[in-house]
């Protein structure tokens, strides 16, 4: 409980009998967010959603031709008619609706406004432009929510997955176009390889201004990105923005040296901000003098500049032959120190 969001989705209840037991007890657990349910915008499952107990719904319909062709078969007339019927029952139960064209960038966009302009008549809460497929790239993403934002009055959420490796970058761009609310996920896990992180997200917003992110406990983020890591099996990525066990470690000789001066160099984001700590590595073969040294002066030993040269050459020269560790250096520098 000491972590939420505003709206929380949750599975659909036809998608299996767990998921609709699940379902109802996420609902009735009292959660400071709002808790949706995705489901198609069908009348079966905007009943079950109803009777799930949830609060809102996350309705789609697929409006590419391609999708149209292999999922529904219905016209953009039939796509319109169809979510009418299902929004106006919900909002007739007293229920918040999203309503998302299902592979929005794969939509002429004429089309995608035809069908927005006419959910939004019905007083949605907001609509969703949904990057099924990952084809967006960062620029299209900012032209197309900007100009749904210009015939909408509705909020707008950007849903983004992962396929072409520019999910944060277009959602960040759908952001600036002029979406309210941004999809992400623990570590961006989702279907395929994903959708936009939740640390990648907070990373972006950062490193625009720190009062962007101020509203959350981003000291949290490291922990929940473990938890979640620990729970499906895996680990955190290498460059996951944040969490990453590198995310804040130090290497290359220039960067070490600078990165001393003064961590704003090299450092775009302040680890402390998220419960984080640098790490200048030494144990290699790329090593620089002054970060032997600043490792000598957390040791409590003296090294001159000489002294500290030397050791530095000595450990590019072990790294070079072998793998060695900290403790290896370590001992060198007291051998240095003698």
């Amino acid at each position: 409980r000491e972590v939420t969001a505003p709206v929380q989705p949750t599975a659909r209840s036809t998608a299996s009998p767990q998921s609709a037991r699940d379902l109802e007890q996420i609902a009735r657990r009292g959660l400071r967010a709002k808790v949706l349910t995705h489901i198609r915008c069908h009348m079966d499952d905007a009943r079950l959603a109803v009777e799930s107990g949830v609060q809102g719904t996350n309705l789609l319909f697929a409006t590419s031709e391609q999708l149209r062709q292999v999922s529904h078969g219905r016209t953009l007339d039939e796509i319109i008619e169809r979510a009418m019927e299902v929004i106006t029952y919900l909002k007739s139960k007293g229920m918040e609706v999203r309503f998302s064209c299902e592979d929005s960038f794969r939509t002429p966009l004429p089309d995608l406004i035809r069908v927005y302009q006419a959910i939004d008549s019905l007083g949605v809460k907001r609509i969703g432009v949904a990057d099924t497929v990952g084809i967006a790239a960062p620029r299209q993403t900012y032209d197309v929510l900007s100009a749904i934002r210009a015939a909408v009055s509705c909020d707008i959420e950007f849903h983004g997955h992962n396929d072409g490796g520019c999910a944060i970058a277009n959602a960040f761009c759908a952001m600036e176009g002029g979406a309210t609310h941004i999809d992400v996920t623990v570590l961006g896990i989702g279907e395929r390889n994903g959708i936009a992180s939740l640390g990648g997200m907070i990373a972006r917003l950062a490193t625009l201004d720190p009062a962007l992110v101020a509203p959350y406990k981003v000291e949290m983020l490291a922990e929940i990105d473990q938890m979640v890591a620990d729970m499906v099996g895996i680990t955190i990525p290498f460059n996951s923005c944040i969490t990453s066990p590198t995310a804040f470690t130090h290497k290359a000789g220039m960067h070490t040296k600078a990165v001393l001066a003064d961590p704003r160099s090299y450092e775009v984001l302040d680890p402390s901000m998220f419960g984080r700590s640098r790490t200048v590595a030494v144990a290699h073969r790329l090593v620089g003098w002054h970060a032997i040294a600043e490792r000598a002066r957390e040791l409590g030993i003296y090294l001159s500049e000489a002294q500290a040269r030397a050791a530095a050459a000595r450990i590019k020269a072990l790294g070079d032959e072998r793998d060695i560790d900290s403790e290896t250096v370590d001992e060198l520098l007291y051998e240095y120190a003698e």
